[in-house]
Parts: C-alpha cells; sequence; structure tokens
C-alpha cells in the first residue's frame, strides 16, 4: 500500500481545464499532446478526465506518464473530487483536467465542476470555417455564466497567418488568444465506434503522435500558456476511512484487450479494502488463477468474439467457477461474454462463456448512455451505461438502474447464483461496502445462490 501524503491545510498548483463547445473539437488530442510536451520540459504533470470515461484516460496517462482518474461530481462526489485534486496538487507542477461534451453540457458539466474548485478554463475550438465568428462564439461562452474563469482560445485548425490575425483582432484583451495550431494528421488519434482505439492496441503509434503533438503545441507556443496562470488553491476533504472489508479476498480480473474498462479508482479501492487483485485474460490464458471471487469489466469482446468463444479451456474453468457458487460480476463487455452466444458487427454469431441464458447483437450506430444508479441488494452504487448492443432472451432482472434525471427503468440487473451482470459500469468508491459484500463469498451468500433460479 502507498504511503499516504501528508495532509497538510492547503496546498498551491497550477491548473488548467481543456474545455470545447462541442464534442470533436480535439480535447483528448490537445490534453495529451500538452501533457506529453510539459512533462517533455521535465514538469510533474497529472491530469484528470471529466466524466465516465475509460478510454480518454488510457491515452491520457500513456501521455503524462501518470495514472488518470475520472472526476464526476455526480459519481463520486464533491468530496472525492476535491480530495483526488489536492493529492494531486501535493506532488504536480500542473494539474491538467480534460473535459467532456461542450463545457455547459450534462449536470454537473465541465463548467459546473471547473466552477466547484477555481480551475481556470481554456476554450479549445475547431475554427475551420470561420473567422470572427469564432471570437463571437468564444465570447458568449466565456460570459454564459459569471462562476466560471476562461484564460483564452486555443484555435484548432487554424490555417493561415491572416486566419489568426482576423479571430485574434476580434477578441477583447480580456479573451486571449493562446495559441493557433494547424491541422495536423499526424497527431490525430484513432477511433472506432465507442470512441478512441485503447492505448494498449497501438502503444508505438501513439508514441509517434504524442511526440508529434509535443512538437505540434511547441510551434504553436502552446508552452507560454502556463505563464498566464496563476496557481489554484486546493483543499483537503476529510473521507470516511476505508474499512478492510476484502481482506483476505483474492479477485481475479479480466484484463486484456477485450477486456479493459477499468477505472483506476475501483482498483485503488479494492486494494485499500485488502483485496489481492490478480489479472488474467479471457483470451489468451488457459487457467484462472486461484481466487475467491471474479470481475468480467467492459471492453470490446465484439471485436474479438471469434478467439473468446475458441478459448475452451479457459470457459471450461469459468463454467466451474460459476458453478461453485463463488461471486462473479460482469459489467457490460462482461455481461456479453457470460451470455450464450454474441453476434459480432459483421453479423457474425459465436458461442460464449454461457453462464446467463441470452445472446448478445450489436447495433450499429444506435446505443445507450447516460448516469445510472445501480440498485443492487447489497446497495446503490453509481454507474454509467455506455454500449451499442442489445441483450435480448435473458432471464427476469432482479431489478434495474435509476436513470440520473428520467423516470424510465434504466439498465437491467440480472442475478444468477452468485454472478450480477448489467450493461452499467459501477463506480466502486460511491459505495465501499455494498462492493465489498458483492466480492465476499459469505455462507450467507452461498445458500441464497444455491436456492435462487436463473
Amino acid at each position: 500500500m502507498a504511503t499516504p501524503i501528508p495532509i497538510s491545510p492547503t496546498v498551491k498548483c497550477l491548473a488548467l481545464f481543456i474545455a470545447a463547445p462541442a464534442s470533436g473539437q480535439g480535447k483528448t488530442t490537445v490534453t495529451a499532446a500538452l501533457a506529453r510536451l510539459l512533462s517533455r520540459q521535465g514538469k510533474h504533470v497529472r491530469v484528470f478526465k471529466t466524466g465516465p470515461d475509460y478510454l480518454d484516460p488510457q491515452i491520457l496517462a500513456q501521455a503524462s506518464g501518470h495514472p488518470v482518474e475520472q472526476l464526476d461530481m455526480w459519481m463520486a462526489g464533491e468530496g472525492y473530487c476535491q480530495q483526488k485534486l489536492y493529492e494531486a496538487a501535493q506532488t504536480a507542477d500542473i494539474i491538467l483536467v480534460e473535459g467532456v461534451m461542450g463545457m455547459f453540457d450534462g449536470d454537473p458539466s465541465s463548467a459546473d465542476l471547473a466552477s466547484r474548485y477555481n480551475i481556470p478554463m481554456a476554450i479549445l475550438m475547431d475554427v475551420k470555417g470561420m473567422a470572427q465568428t469564432a471570437a463571437a462564439v468564444v465570447i458568449g461562452l466565456a460570459n454564459f455564466r459569471d462562476d466560471i474563469t476562461v484564460a483564452g482560445l486555443i484555435a484548432n485548425n487554424c490555417s493561415t497567418e491572416r486566419h489568426r490575425e482576423l479571430i485574434e483582432n476580434a477578441l477583447p484583451d480580456s479573451l486571449p488568444l493562446l495559441a493557433t495550431l494547424e491541422r495536423s494528421d499526424q497527431v490525430a488519434l484513432p477511433e472506432r465506434h465507442l470512441g478512441l482505439v485503447q492505448a494498449d492496441e497501438n502503444t508505438d503509434e501513439l508514441e509517434r503522435r504524442f511526440e508529434a503533438g509535443a512538437d505540434w503545441l511547441e510551434a504553436a507556443g502552446a508552452a507560454n500558456i502556463l505563464e498566464r496562470l496563476t496557481a489554484v488553491e486546493f483543499y483537503p476533504e476529510i473521507m470516511p476511512a476505508i474499512a478492510p472489508l476484502l481482506e483476505g479476498v483474492s479477485l481475479g480480473i479480466a484484463k486484456d484487450i477485450a477486456f479493459s474498462f477499468i477505472y483506476e479508482s475501483n482498483l485503488r479501492l479494492l486494494r485499500e479494502m485488502g483485496a489481492e487483485l490478480f489479472f488474467f485474460s479471457p483470451l489468451f490464458d488457459e487457467a484462472l488463477p486461484e481466487v475467491d471471487a471474479l470481475w468480467f469489466p467492459g471492453g470490446y469482446p465484439e471485436l474479438h468474439a471469434k478467439a473468446l468463444s475458441e478459448n475452451h479451456t479457459i470457459i471450461k474453468h469459468i463454467k466451474a467457477f460459476f458453478e461453485q457458487d463463488k461471486p462473479i460480476l460482469a459489467e457490460c463487455g462482461g455481461l456479453l461474454y457470460c451470455l450464450q452466444t454474441l453476434t459480432d458487427l459483421e453479423g457474425a454469431q459465436y458461442p460464449m462463456a454461457g453462464l446467463l441464458e441470452g445472446h448478445g447483437t450489436m447495433s450499429g450506430k444506435r446505443g445507450c448512455q447516460g448516469m445510472q444508479t445501480a440498485q443492487l441488494p447489497e446497495g446503490d452504487v453509481r454507474a454509467h451505461a455506455h454500449h451499442r448492443s442489445r441483450c435480448v432472451e435473458a432471464p427476469e432482472p432482479i431489478a434495474y438502474g435509476r436513470r440520473q434525471r428520467h423516470s424510465a427503468p434504466g439498465e437491467a440487473i440480472y442475478r444468477c447464483r452468485q454472478l450480477t451482470a448489467s450493461y452499467l459500469h459501477l463506480f466502486f468508491p460511491s459505495n465501499p461496502s455494498a462492493i465489498a459484500e458483492l466480492f465476499n463469498a459469505s455462507e450467507v451468500h452461498m445458500l441464497e445462490a444455491q436456492a435462487s433460479e436463473c
């Protein structure tokens, strides 16, 4: 366990929030490139990602050289986010926070987070096809609320010196043009149907793009942005002590290119509760580690369905584990793997582990996403859903997710013996005791599992 950071009343650290008027403006590309540029200059950079996201943090972690966690005031709580920022500020030279969607989208939004922790925002905007209008949009965004501080504009896809002049001359002195970035195919990050391609799938290519991105920003003078910033004061939050509720429990976690949607916060909590973690690959391993419980997180099983279906040996071990009434949690892609079959994006159907009745089918571009509370028998756990598939012919759910701001039932939650499966991705720190109970194979739970029908 890591040595606790000594608590001081407050700590000051430079901080910058990368926001945008919409998705697709280049937030992750620029945040990753800036993190690499500053790291290359010898600065200790800590990066956070706003909202529930797995793919962007993987990219940002590789770019910065440090783990990247999510900040979401609904999912994690204001105190939790405050403490994470405070801890980062203890050692960082600068904290970067990447926003989500448009800066005012969602509840809480990127602007809400920046306002709550007094972090200045740089508005990143793709200015292709506009000039003075870009200044008008930024002025409107900066003045939409009086509780945020906007440091200025980073103009992406700013093609010429004349283009830059038109935008800069239209901006007031209070909203400087921080940097202008020419279009570059060398820095764009590869994408697929749920977002960016995972970092582990193309590490070398990403390294080339990070370095090119750092050069791109350096040529644009982006490093000078820091000279315009003043240090932000971060305060500690007194958080409840983490009880050793999983002391002596060993947990096997599926982790490979098919299963990788894992919050760093979840892993840290499990370790703090005393669990011993073992990682394994349903794609490549032939046996499970010797553990008391299993966790199949989300990921891209649809891209590896054939290989997963052909690993008969580990499926045999997983079925035996399930039949021993040991705890299993399966989230989203993990749910698809636990079903009888999975039909991939090309329409090919493959047998899966078959722990739960039902069939998974990819549904192309249409999908489901949103914040929900998983109403588990063990207690409510904050969560989110993001998928482009359907689960059909499954058993009757034991519960449904409760949507953040809508009365319609959320994602179905299934339980068969001691398997709990849903499309929901759980944020473990929102209810540590419920998570501990979920993974703890008590005698009472085993008797209940043996008596259950599914």
